[in-house]
C-alpha cells in the first residue's frame, strides 16, 4: 500500500493558462508552508522539474528528495500558453470549449490533449508505485493532481475538472493491490 500526498505548488499569480512556462512560485506565506510541512509525513518527495513545483518541494525541507521529474509537468498548453481563456476563445471558440467541456483527445495547437497528460502522469506515478514507498509526496500542478483524482475515483475527465485544487493544498490518494482509495481532496492545512 502506498499513500500519495499530492501537493499543488505555491501560487504564481498568473491570470492565464500556465503549463510548461517556468514561472516562479510565491512562497512568501511562510505560515502556510509551515502548516503544510507539519501536515505531511516524513516521506520521500518528488516534484515536477518546473521551478514553481521544485521550489515548493524544497521549501518543505524534505529529508529524502527524489530527482525532479519532467513527466510531472503541468498540461502543455502549446499555442495557448500564457494566454487567457477569453483571448483564445476569441480566435478558437469551438476548440477551447471542447477542450475544457469534453476533455479527451482534443489538444491545443502544438500542445497536448487531456488523455495525453493523463497517460504521461499515470506512467510516472506507476513507476513510483513500483518503488514500494509507504508514503510519497508529489509536488506538482493542477492538471497532474486531477489526472490522479480521475484515476482514483474512476470518473471521467469532466468530473475530475469539477474538483478544486488550490495552491498549497494536499490531495491524499492510496493505492493498494485491490485498487485506489481517495482521501481528502484539496485539503488546506
Amino acid at each position: 500500500m502506498t499513500r500519495l500526498w499530492l501537493v499543488r505548488h505555491g501560487p504564481t499569480h498568473a491570470k492565464s493558462m500556465v503549463g510548461w512556462s517556468d514561472l516562479p512560485a510565491d512562497l512568501s506565506d511562510t505560515a502556510a508552508i509551515a502548516r503544510l510541512r507539519a501536515h505531511l509525513p516524513d516521506a520521500p518527495i518528488v516534484s515536477s522539474d518546473l521551478r514553481r513545483a521544485s521550489a515548493t518541494a524544497d521549501a518543505l525541507n524534505p529529508a529524502h528528495r527524489l530527482p525532479h521529474d519532467p513527466a510531472l509537468r503541468e498540461i502543455n498548453f502549446g499555442d495557448w500558453e500564457l494566454r487567457t481563456f477569453a483571448e483564445v476563445e476569441a480566435e478558437e471558440p469551438d476548440t477551447i470549449r471542447t477542450y475544457w467541456e469534453t476533455p479527451g483527445h482534443v489538444a491545443p495547437p502544438n500542445g497536448e490533449s487531456w488523455n495525453a497528460v493523463r497517460q504521461r502522469v499515470d506512467n510516472a506515478v506507476d513507476g513510483y508505485l513500483a518503488d514500494t514507498h509507504d508514503d510519497l509526496i508529489i509536488v506538482a500542478h493542477f492538471g497532474v493532481i486531477l489526472t490522479q483524482v480521475q484515476r482514483a475515483l474512476s470518473i471521467d475527465a469532466y468530473e475530475a475538472f469539477s474538483h478544486r485544487i488550490d495552491n498549497l493544498s494536499v490531495t491524499q490518494l492510496t493505492y493498494a493491490h485491490d485498487g485506489w482509495q481517495a482521501g481528502p481532496i484539496n485539503h488546506n492545512p
